[in-house]
């Protein structure tokens, strides 16, 4: 995580832990989702964040420049690393749903979710982005949004001082939205962490860190295609 990145991190966190909206609740998949009768779907996933690292509780300026050039050689390292099978997942998804009998539509698109205006009314599972345009866009009924946001290497800080070893992290939010209702049908976060086996310390490639990382991808796929393969 390069400095002026960090700073914008650490902004935008502190603005979003100030908002006073409840959080989503996890949501669990309904055996009639895919019912024929329920149309179309839409399998879709967000832009990929890029793979670099997070020092979560280096808060003030000079406590995340000083983790930023602690970690200089894992973050050039971790921005190397491919975000192997993650493009696919939308595809491995879809052929889960066909399955079912249920007619899919891969799109293509990047979904960007800042482009999309905020929902007017606020409810029980109502999603708070207005995602009713894309029925008619992508002649679709319901759409499967596959939304990573966070890939790479964590490493908890407080203040100017590491309080863990780095990790693995893979964190998304995947969600089932009804297009006729903007309701969700399905909302599941994922946050895998996965620490190196032995030591992490091993500069420049980090073997042990490398492999915890893959691991991590891996199981983040796997916990968003489970729910689909029932």
């Amino acid at each position: 995580m390069n400095f002026r990145t960090g700073l914008l991190f650490a902004f935008f966190a502190l603005m979003l832990g100030g908002c006073a909206t409840t959080p989503q609740s996890p949501l669990g998949l309904a055996q009639d989702s895919f019912s024929q009768r329920g149309g179309k779907v839409g399998v879709a996933m967000t832009p990929l964040p890029k793979i670099d690292t997070q020092f979560p509780g280096a808060g003030c300026l000079l406590c995340l420049a000083a983790a930023s050039v602690a970690n200089s050689s894992l973050t050039a390292h971790t921005q190397t690393l491919p975000s192997e099978g993650l493009p696919e997942l939308k595809e491995s998804l879809a052929q889960l749903i066909r399955q079912k009998g249920v007619e899919v539509f891969v799109i293509e698109d990047d979904i960007e979710l800042n482009s999309l205006p905020d929902f007017g009314a606020k409810g029980l599972n109502l999603a708070s982005k207005d995602f009713t345009s894309l029925r008619d866009k992508y002649r679709i009924d319901k759409l499967l949004l596959i939304n990573v946001y966070g890939l790479g290497m964590v490493r908890t800080y407080s203040a100017y001082f590491p309080t863990s070893d780095p990790k693995a992290m893979f964190s998304a939010l995947g969600y089932l939205v009804d297009l006729s209702s903007n309701r969700y049908e399905w909302y599941q976060p994922v946050t895998v962490l996965k620490a190196a086996e032995g030591a992490w310390d091993e500069p420049p490639k980090y073997p042990g860190l490398t492999n915890a990382y893959f691991q991590a991808l891996e199981s983040g796929k796997d916990d968003l295609l489970r729910p689909f393969t029932n």
